[in-house]
């Protein structure tokens, strides 16, 4: 009963078909903010994937894709196509996509049960890389 939805901009002429998500009213949202790209994915509460969507796959690229218009632009489209109701949100990363993101959440009528940060700290592991030099 699922049917295939078309994702992608018209103008450039590239498509990907896409099974529409199933619809589910409770769910977790993962918000995956890197300093490139921000990445909403909504899984069931045990964890299986039932849609998720990036700011390359709503129509950025390059550049844009880390701004924080394109992150509330994601969660938008990743809340309106699985029609949650409520939720608890997973937040990864320090990307300028992620309040915004937050905020496109709370605004778009979704009761949220909490909020966590869920972005890796080390205790002292790995020696980060050099600073960029421009």
């Amino acid at each position: 009963s699922r049917k295939k939805v078309r994702i992608g901009l018209r103008r450039n002429a590239r498509f990907s078909l896409r099974k529409s998500a199933r619809r589910i009213t409770k769910g977790v949202i993962h918000v995956q903010a890197s300093f490139n790209n921000t990445i909403i994915t909504v899984t069931d509460p045990q964890g299986r994937v039932v849609f998720w969507s990036s700011a390359g796959t709503c129509g950025f690229k390059s550049s844009r894709k880390a701004s924080p218009y394109a992150g509330q632009r994601t969660a938008v489209d990743a809340i309106r196509t699985v029609g949650l109701q409520r939720a608890e949100v997973m937040v990864k990363g320090a990307g300028s996509g992620r309040d915004a993101a937050l905020r496109a959440i709370a605004k778009s009528g979704v009761r949220l049960s909490c909020i966590r940060d869920v972005t890796p700290m080390p205790h002292n592991g790995c020696r980060p890389p050099k600073k960029r030099r421009l």
